[in-house]
């Protein structure tokens, strides 16, 4: 069993400019990123001359992109939306990520509507399908991940998901269950437990995300971001087995301690915080994971 983890980021969190995030990924001693936002566009949304553009500094910096942080079904976008704006996203990302060598692209099940409402689940599952085939079609893995999303209702709902949709993979986030109802319990519906999450979800987890939080104080307030371990996402645990089990995939971190991505205006970002804490952040987890037995 290797004892080094593969270790990427969002390293949009740090900065938006591509430059600086080369510069973070190498201050924590790293070489992946794991793109979503360059400038001011999604990876699969820039302008074709700034994608060309990117992708040759990329190359030139010898960063690998393991990953592409699609908007792809995420929770930014309702069962009911228009199937061909999903349609012409993977158009646009399979092309890119076969020019950056990019293997696995994240990818959601549609937002989350009202619970007790039509989830509309059929439809979904359609989508999904469509979606995975497209990708695997170009021989690219679309990986969905327990976020804001329907999947991300319970361990149960990405396992059905699973079940439903033939080739999906999953990315498991540690920290979004920390934050989320777990709606395959009863009510009051207790936040969900990232552990029990993990081992419900494990066999079919070729990728992780690293955000570590503390449960909010209700369901509509943002939590309270930590660094790693010092929250509530039992990172130790779900890593710590991880590893027993020999993971070998990637280990992505998505810190939110700075700012959150989605926040309202990153113009009133404190930008020099956000590189600062994304350093210290990967710095930190590297350290939790090569203290693990």
């Amino acid at each position: 069993m290797s004892q080094t983890a593969k270790l990427t980021g969002f390293a949009d969190e740090a900065s938006r400019d591509l430059s600086k995030q080369i510069a973070a990924t190498k201050a924590i001693g790293w070489s992946a990123i794991s793109t979503r936002m360059i400038g001011g566009h999604n990876i699969h949304e820039m302008p074709e001359a700034e994608f060309d553009q990117a992708a040759d500094q990329l190359d030139a910096a010898g960063i690998q992109v393991p990953e592409f942080g699609s908007l792809i079904g995420n929770w930014g976008k309702t069962i009911d939306s228009d199937f061909a704006v999903t349609l012409a996203e993977i158009d646009r990302a399979i092309p890119r990520m076969q020019r950056l060598g990019t293997k696995l692209v994240r990818v959601m099940s549609y937002a989350q509507q009202p619970w007790g409402e039509d989830q509309h689940e059929q439809e979904r599952f359609r989508r999904l399908r469509e979606i995975v085939g497209r990708f695997a079609d170009a021989g690219l893995t679309a990986i969905h991940e327990n976020c804001m999303n329907w999947g991300g209702f319970s361990a149960d709902h990405t396992l059905r998901l699973v079940d439903e949709v033939p080739g999906l993979k999953l990315v498991f986030d540690t920290g979004n269950p920390v934050f989320q109802r777990d709606r395959s319990k009863p009510e009051p519906y207790p936040w969900q437990d990232p552990l029990e999450f993990w081992e419900k979800v494990r066999d079919h987890v070729v990728h992780i995300h690293i955000k570590d939080c503390l449960n909010p104080v209700s369901d509509d307030v943002e939590p309270e971001y930590t660094m790693p371990g010092e929250g509530k996402a039992r990172l130790r645990e779900i890593l710590g087995d991880a590893k027993s089990r020999g993971y070998d995939g990637w280990i992505a971190i998505e810190p939110h301690v700075a700012t959150v991505f989605h926040a309202p205006d990153p113009d009133a970002v404190d930008w020099q915080q956000c590189y600062d804490s994304y350093v210290e952040y990967g710095k930190r987890l590297e350290a939790l994971w090569n203290a693990l037995p």
